[in-house]
């Protein structure tokens, strides 16, 4: 107990008063190793992120769990609760499909149908949590926070589905959520945001040029194949 009180209450303290909560700090390092193991495809990305999602949920319900700030960014803090649902979803997707060498997905393009039901979807739902949100009293913009927890939510299925574009989608996140999260005074948040944008285009090309050579090598083989068997039909 002495220890769980001490993790609440843990600051690093700077000059003219500021401060950056430990848990906030420590809840975006997990978050980052999260992307990095999910980057690289591995099934322990899954729980390592929960323990972020665990910590940063405290952070952003501060009213609730008696942090110093008093705002409360509903969206992000629900964002936390639907990532520690999905990551369940996403470990055990994953933890069935995993192959040898630890890599536990292989990505895969989303069809044009699926990109454009992705973008309804965030929109639309952008649009309907906006007022939802509002009247719960979560901090201005209130359609900034609905965005980043429909993004977030698309984004985390999107990688359980070894989709490439989830990444896009984080980066769509990443740009919203970096002015809000510093006007509200999450300043290690907005600063683990502008990182992680970087990082998700990092991902993004890693992801693509997985799938590319997955293609190359799929078209090798039908190659090789028609050319060893000409019963095989060539397109």
């Amino acid at each position: 107990m002495d220890l769980l009180q001490w993790l609440f209450d843990a600051r690093i303290e700077f000059a003219g008063g500021q401060f950056l909560l430990l848990r906030e700090v420590l809840g975006n390092v997990f978050g980052l190793l999260s992307a990095l193991g999910g980057m690289r495809r591995k099934v322990w990305a899954w729980p390592i992120g929960i323990i972020g999602n665990l910590l940063l949920l405290t952070v952003f319900l501060g009213t609730v769990f008696g942090s110093p700030s008093s705002i409360d960014l509903l969206g992000q803090a629900g964002r936390q609760v639907m990532f520690i649902a999905t990551s369940v979803y996403g470990w055990v997707r994953w933890r069935q499909a995993e192959h040898e060498g630890g890599t536990a997905v292989e990505p895969v393009w989303a069809s044009w149908g699926t990109r454009a039901l992705l973008l309804v979807v965030l929109v639309g739902g952008t649009a309907a949590l906006t007022p939802l949100f509002r009247a719960l009293g979560s901090y201005e913009p209130v359609w900034a926070d609905a965005w980043i927890f429909m993004g977030s939510l698309l984004a985390t299925f999107g990688m359980a589905k070894g989709w490439v574009e989830f990444w896009l989608i984080w980066v769509a996140v990443d740009i919203v959520g970096v002015p809000l999260l510093w006007s509200a005074g999450y300043y290690a948040s907005a600063l683990m945001y502008v990182f992680y944008g970087a990082f998700t285009l990092v991902g993004f090309f890693v992801w693509w040029r997985v799938r590319s050579r997955r293609e190359a090598e799929d078209s090798r083989v039908t190659v090789e194949t028609a050319h060893l068997d000409p019963t095989v039909r060539r397109e």
